[in-house]
């Protein structure tokens, strides 16, 4: 089951999400679990 997850980002760092997202024709959630999959475990 998924969750939500609410983040504040500035009005710049928004639009680069969007555009990174568009650029690579991919969902906004996509791009930031693609990112979450790259993170180092920790332990």
């Amino acid at each position: 089951m998924k969750k939500d997850l609410h983040v504040r980002l500035s009005e710049r760092r928004l639009n680069k999400l969007r555009q990174y997202a568009v650029d690579k024709d991919k969902t906004i959630t996509q791009v930031i679990e693609e990112l979450i999959d790259t993170l180092l475990e920790t332990k």
